[in-house]
């Protein structure tokens, strides 16, 4: 039987809501961490790695799990951020994330808004460069939401099931 680790890193929440719904849509054997207490990674067949998007990339903590992530383990990603799913902003960060991985097998990634902090709106908003991007992700002030979460549990039944098509 297939054992599966879901683990994140989350700053505000957002990727941790997102990973217990991953989580909960997941068969046993499974474990649920965040990133930092993760140990070893060899026993799991099916890695489910998640992060917020800070910068239009990838976590400094949460880029060095997915390096240490074994070789041909594995794999689907997701991420949450402000911006609106599906634009280039969005897609950055999950695009860095399968370069900083490439040793894994990808299955799949997912990524859905998150609420961003009312500091880092505060602090961006005074950047005339960052006001549109601010006015987008104030609009995510209520996110993740309840289909937020049932979008991500789909993605984990998804990405179980490409998984066992893959051997």
């Amino acid at each position: 039987m297939s054992k599966t680790l879901v683990a994140y890193h989350s700053l505000t929440g957002n990727t941790k809501k997102i990973a217990e719904a991953i989580f909960e849509a997941l068969p046993q054997p499974k474990t649920i961490k965040p990133m930092a207490e993760v140990q070893s990674m060899d026993e799991y067949d099916l890695i489910f790695a998640g992060f917020p998007v800070q910068s239009h990339g990838v976590p400094y903590k949460a880029e060095k799990f997915l390096q240490s992530i074994p070789k041909g383990k594995k794999t689907a990603l997701f991420s949450t951020h402000g911006s609106l799913t599906g634009s280039g902003l969005s897609r950055e960060a999950i695009e860095h994330a399968v370069v900083v991985s490439s040793q894994v097998k990808l299955i799949s990634t997912f990524s859905c808004r998150g609420k961003v902090s009312p500091q880092a709106l505060e602090v961006l908003s005074r950047s005339p460069e960052h006001e549109a991007w601010v006015d987008m992700a104030a609009s995510a002030s209520t996110h993740p939401n309840e289909h937020d979460l049932e979008e991500a549990r789909a993605f984990a039944r998804w990405a179980l099931t490409l998984s066992r098509q893959r051997g």
